[in-house]
């Protein structure tokens, strides 16, 4: 859904940033643990809970990203996916500040069951934040092309999940790319045309923020890290000054600076992930790793970043 401000006395009363309910569906998105993503003047800085960037007066826009939850995953990777992601959002929820949204870039679920859905939507309300919004991972569509994702997180969005609002002066689109899968992810078409369409008639200095739950870029194909008409939209964004792609999938922290745009790949909640080109492994699987070391798997990243400036300040910390 492209958003646009409602009148007056529809606002939300509890969001400062003045947006109102029918703008900000009940949608979901975030990465691993918590990083906390400021809008400031066209720039786009996070930081790490209990911390805060140093900025003159209030934030425009302030949010969190979660991913990959993987709710309902057994395995010896990780022995409580409920727990670590009751930490996460524990972590959201101690950011020193209330996020004017949180988003979780998919795989809320693991094998994309009712029970598995109603369980997560239940956790997540659980979020210090006026608006939750969400896009699909693969496994939340294992069988169904995404129905039952849809029927819990997809009111008012169009075709297969996919939405854009604005808040304080920036544009948010969320994708879907992981349905239609053969190696890459891949958007499709009609979401590509829906883009096309719904930038268009933004100012060149309107800050873009897109989040999907597969990379954007080529971060490692062999594995299906990437998408594979990605281009075809990205190409809609680079007369934009300020573009921020987020992502999860991929189970780690990982960024890229391309022109005006910087992607950052987010970890997880759940387990993690072998590093791309990890040799003698054709597909990636659930690492397990030694007792008492999980948690630093599933950490958090502070990232300083600058319209303009292509150099990136990054902090890593396990989750706590």
């Amino acid at each position: 859904m492209n958003a646009n401000l409602d009148p007056v006395d529809d606002l939300d009363p509890r969001d400062p940033r003045t947006m109102s309910r029918r703008q900000l569906l009940r949608h979901t998105a975030w990465f691993g643990a918590a990083v906390g993503l400021t809008v400031v003047g066209g720039e786009v800085i996070s930081h790490v809970a209990g911390s805060a960037p140093a900025v003159a007066g209030r934030p425009a826009l302030r949010f969190a990203q979660v991913s990959d939850s993987h709710i309902g995953f057994h395995g010896p990777a990780n022995l409580d996916v409920g727990a670590t992601f009751s930490e996460a959002i524990h972590q959201v929820n101690s950011l020193g500040y209330t996020p004017d949204f949180v988003i979780h870039t998919g795989d809320l679920t693991h094998l994309a069951t009712p029970e598995q859905f109603d369980r997560v939507k239940q956790m997540m309300s659980g979020l210090s934040t006026p608006h939750i919004f969400t896009v699909p991972g693969e496994h939340d569509s294992t069988d169904d092309a995404g129905q039952r994702y849809r029927s819990v997180f997809g009111n008012g969005t169009h075709g297969d999940g996919w939405y854009s609002f604005d808040i304080a002066g920036v544009h948010v689109i969320g994708l879907v790319n992981t349905l239609n899968l053969k190696l890459l992810g891949h958007l499709g078409t009609d979401q590509i045309d829906f883009v096309r369409k719904d930038v268009a008639g933004l100012s060149s200095d309107t800050p873009i923020i897109v989040f999907s739950h597969i990379p954007l870029f080529a971060m490692y194909p062999s594995w299906g890290w990437g998408t594979d008409d990605a281009a075809q939209v990205l190409s809609f964004l680079r007369r934009f000054s300020s573009v921020t792609c987020l992502n999860g999938h991929v189970h780690q922290l990982f960024s890229k600076t391309d022109g005006n745009i910087t992607f950052y790949s987010g970890t997880t909640t759940a387990y993690p992930l072998p590093a791309p080109g990890t040799s003698g492994i054709a597909v990636p699987k659930p690492l397990t790793l030694p007792a008492g070391k999980l948690h630093s798997a599933l950490g958090i990243r502070e990232v300083t970043y600058k319209r303009g400036d292509q150099r990136l300040a990054v902090k890593d910390e396990a989750l706590l």
